[in-house]
């Protein structure tokens, strides 16, 4: 399998998720916001957590306008599969790749720990390494990560099953507790929990490890 993870001014994370791909067996390319094309037979893209921009006008509203970000869009609509964590689920909704919008924590204040999530599905390339129902440790580190659709989107999610994950303490106002959610193809994922950063033994936590793993072999045979 082969990853790009894209890089823009205030990515923090793009090195943590770059290093999850490889350790799950996937090659990597890095790869600059003002790049205008991905590397040839990229199967994944990653859009990393961080403060693109400097979260300017609106989480991943800037980014989502880059040049690069006209490749990733152009990648997903044929097909390809996108994984954005955290700003990078920001920018997902930004570019209308996902529904839905990512709005100030409902306590108006930044928050970083380990919470619990629960998966509500293993039918996608993301979660087909976990059990439906089962529920793993994930840290999160935002500000702007209260999920918010209208009452008809929040039915159709949940009506086609693409509620990925959902947090079993909600610590952010997020509508029905949604953490993450897949696109109708079920092949772009956003999520502002960080499976990153519990996907080795040192980060004191392993449960992201099956989703890095799942998708890389999923996408090995395909």
């Amino acid at each position: 399998m082969h990853a790009a993870v894209v890089v823009f001014p205030g990515s923090n994370c793009d090195r943590d998720l770059a290093v999850a791909f490889r350790n799950a067996g996937a090659r990597v390319s890095m790869v600059w916001h003002k790049d205008t094309d991905l590397p040839k037979g990229v199967d994944v893209v990653g859009i990393p957590g961080g403060f693109s921009y400097g979260d300017y006008l609106r989480c991943g509203a800037i980014a989502a306008k880059s040049p690069i970000c006209q490749s990733v869009a152009a990648h997903a609509r044929a097909g390809g599969y996108v994984m954005g964590i955290c700003n990078g689920f920001q920018v997902l909704t930004e570019t209308g790749l996902l529904p839905g919008a990512l709005l100030r924590n409902a306590g108006l204040k930044y928050i970083c720990k380990t919470v619990g999530l629960k998966v509500e599905t293993s039918a996608s390339a993301y979660t087909e390494g976990y059990n439906e129902g089962d529920t793993i440790n994930i840290p999160i580190a935002h500000h702007d990560g209260n999920y918010f659709a209208d009452d008809e989107t929040i039915a159709r999610l949940q009506g086609e099953d693409r509620i990925a994950f959902s947090y079993t303490d909600n610590p952010n106002g997020a509508r029905s507790d949604i953490a993450g959610i897949l696109s109708e193809n079920r092949r772009v994922l956003g999520m502002m929990p960080h499976p990153e950063r519990a996907a080795d033994k040192g980060h004191g936590g392993t449960d992201g490890q099956a989703l890095f793993r799942a998708l890389t072999q999923a996408l090995a045979t395909a």
